[in-house]
Parts: structure tokens; sequence; C-alpha cells
């Protein structure tokens, strides 16, 4: 009798032991992908850089090997046809992306996590193209034919560090700037001289507007209103009312104006202009010429202009002139300079001020400035020709 109780004891336990190892493989199964499933990209993975109602236009997802855990700069670098991504803690490139053609003009999306840079497969030529001067009365060279097929925005996904798509831009897109609130690029096209509006959520030029010969800089007001295109050919500004969808203005500036920039509150903007040798000061709604800025020095030629966080100085770039000059924005007066890399064009400021970088063509380095002393601390190789900068904030 007890022979017959331990046996169906046992019994018993065999077949909980048999239970438990069923619900086990069902859970797993339940929980767990096939091989074949693991190795299938996501839906979220395959769709997540792609524009919808619940995702911005420009989100990103992952995270960059290695990436830096601070802010990180990319640089543009025209003739090596890559973008330069330095970790700014360190001052080391991370890492080297090719991006396509001519690579230019370079912004970031609001939220930090999509640079967008303009790509062209127009071909550089004449005494610019090979870093020199125009001497005067020099016949302009003719041009190798432009391949179309390259021109566009290229999109960098920050997390990641990728080449993620290619917007469309119009013609030979130069520079870009991006709307307040990241739903729309407008783009200079220098040989069609015109600008385009690009929609992010739609992946489309959405409109394109006539403007003068050769355009170059775009700017937004940071109030939204407003968007400045120069135009170096026609030695003018075009004025785009955003709420209008029009052009409403253009005002005339020094020879081949080049870049352009905002105070904070939108009451002036900054123009460079590279021949003219000058720094327009221009006061908004009016959009009026109140003063002309005239560096001095050796071959200044003003290309690049940023503003300093606290909106109490403006960074200009001089081109064969080899410096920055500050300007005190409550003056309007320059208030000093410091010799850098050759011909400087692009300049960003960090978001703390304390520190600006240009981009030097000739040169093939970027330098590091103390905005305190306006010393030079330092010089970091990039690629070949760089061009522009953009700062991105840490990955989040």
């Amino acid at each position: 009798m007890r022979k017959l109780a331990f046996v169906s004891a046992i019994a018993t336990l065999a077949l909980l032991a048999l239970a438990c190892s069923r619900e086990s493989q069902k859970a797993s199964t339940e929980t767990a992908p096939s091989a074949s499933a693991a190795a299938q990209p996501s839906t979220a993975t395959a769709t997540a850089s792609k524009p919808s109602a619940e995702t911005p236009p420009d989100a990103a997802t992952g995270t960059l090997p290695g990436a830096a855990t601070g802010p990180r700069l990319y640089v543009s670098n025209e003739a090596s046809g890559d973008v330069s991504i330095i970790d700014l803690a360190t001052g080391k490139v991370l890492s080297t992306l090719a991006v396509g053609k001519r690579p230019r003009g370079i912004q970031r999306a609001p939220n930090g996590s999509a640079v967008y840079v303009a790509l062209s497969g127009s071909v550089p030529s004449g005494p610019e193209a090979r870093g020199g001067k125009p001497e005067k009365d020099e016949k302009e060279e003719k041009a190798p034919p432009a391949d179309k097929s390259a021109d566009g925005i290229g999109i960098i996904e920050t997390k990641t560090g990728k080449l993620v798509g290619k917007l469309p831009s119009g013609s030979d897109p130069e520079q870009l700037a991006v709307s307040i609130d990241g739903s729309r690029l407008f783009i200079s096209n220098e040989d069609a001289a015109s600008m385009s509006i690009i929609s992010l959520p739609g992946h489309k030029v959405e409109d394109s507007y006539k403007v003068g010969e050769e355009p170059e800089g775009v700017g937004v007001s940071p109030d939204g209103k407003w968007v400045y295109v120069t135009c170096e050919a026609t030695n003018d500004v075009h004025v785009f009312d955003t709420k209008l969808k029009k052009m409403v203005k253009k005002f005339t500036v020094p020879g081949r104006p080049r870049g352009v920039a905002f105070l904070a509150d939108s009451s002036r903007a900054y123009v460079t202009s590279e021949t003219g040798g000058a720094i327009s000061v221009v006061a908004l709604p009016e959009h009026r010429v109140e003063k002309t800025l005239k560096p001095e020095g050796e071959n200044v030629r003003p290309m690049g202009v940023a503003v300093a966080p606290d909106g109490k100085r403006i960074y200009v770039t001089t081109g064969h002139g080899g410096t920055v000059v500050a300007i005190d924005t409550k003056t309007n007066e320059i208030v000093g300079k410091v010799a850098v890399g050759k011909r400087p064009w692009g300049v960003v400021v960090a978001s703390d001020g304390k520190t600006l970088y240009t981009a030097n063509g000739p040169s093939d380095d970027v330098s590091v400035v103390d905005t305190a002393s306006l010393e030079e601390k330092a010089r970091i190789k990039v690629g070949t020709k760089p061009w522009g900068l953009v700062i991105v904030p840490p990955p989040e």
C-alpha cells in the first residue's frame, strides 16, 4: 500500500513538471523573436526617420558608437565631399562622413536630432576656386557642365552619425536656413537666382521665389517673420515675409554680400560684403541699412557672421584677411580682432559664448578661439576646404 502511494506521488510530480515545462516554452515563444524575425529590421527602426504626424520629420534614433557625451561640431568640407564630426570636449575628430558633392551650407534641426547640408553638382571655377583673388579685368573661366543629379540637401542623423536621406533642393543649393519651428528649409539656389522653400514633412520643394543674381546667404529672423537672402552679383538683399509668403523688399549693400545674422530680438541684422570690405547694420522691421562698418587690415573680405548667445557681440570672418573681428552690438563698433587660419569662411559660437570656431578653407583646419581674450587656442585638422560649421548639443 505504501509502495502504491509512493508510485502515485512520483507520477503526480512528473505530470506537474511536464506542465511547467510546457508553460515555460509557451512564454518563451511569446516573448522572444524567432531567428528569422531578429534578422529583419523592426518596423519602428525602419520607419523612425520617416516624417509622420506623430514623429517630427527630423527625428533621430540609435546611438553613435564612441560618440561624444558633450556638444559636437559638424564641419562641411567642400572639396573632399564630406563632413567632419568633432568632439568639442577633446578637440578630436570622431568621424568623417562622406555626403556628396560640394557640401557647403550646413545647419541643424532646432532639436539637434538632424544636420542638413547643402550639396551641389556645380563645378567651382575661376580664381576663387583656386583659393586666390580675382585680379582686375580678369575674365571668368567657363565652368564645366554641372551634375544636377548631385544637387540636394543631405540629412545626417546625429545620434547615429549616418547620412539617412537626401531632400530635393532646387538647382545648385549653396546655403540654407531652418524655420523656427523646424518644418521648413529656406535655400539659396545660386545658379537659378532663386530661393526655394522645402517642406520637411512632405520631403518636397514647396515653393520657389526669384531673387537677385547669385544668391548665397540665407537667414531667418528669430521671431520667424523674415527671411533674408543675400545676392552676390546684384549687391542686394531680398526680404521674404513668411506670413504673406512673398518677397516684400530689397535693399542695396556693398559688393558681393555673403552672410547674414540676426540679433535674438530681431531688431537688427548684420550682412557681410566680401569685395565691399564691409558689414552692414540693418534695422528691422524697416529693413534699412543704418550703419556700414569697414574693418581695417590687408585683404579684408567679410564672409561668415555669427551672433554671441548673449547678443552682446557679433563675430565676422574676413576671408583673405585671415582674421575674425568682434563687433559690440550696443555701439555697433569694431572692438577687437584675432588672427586665425587661412581664408576663414564659416564661423559659429559655442552655446556658453566662451569659444568660437572658424572653417579655414586653404589650410584645411578649424580654428578654436577664446572669445574673452580673442586668442586662437588651437587648430583642428579636418577635410579639404572646410566651408561651414554648426554645433549640435549632446545626444539625449
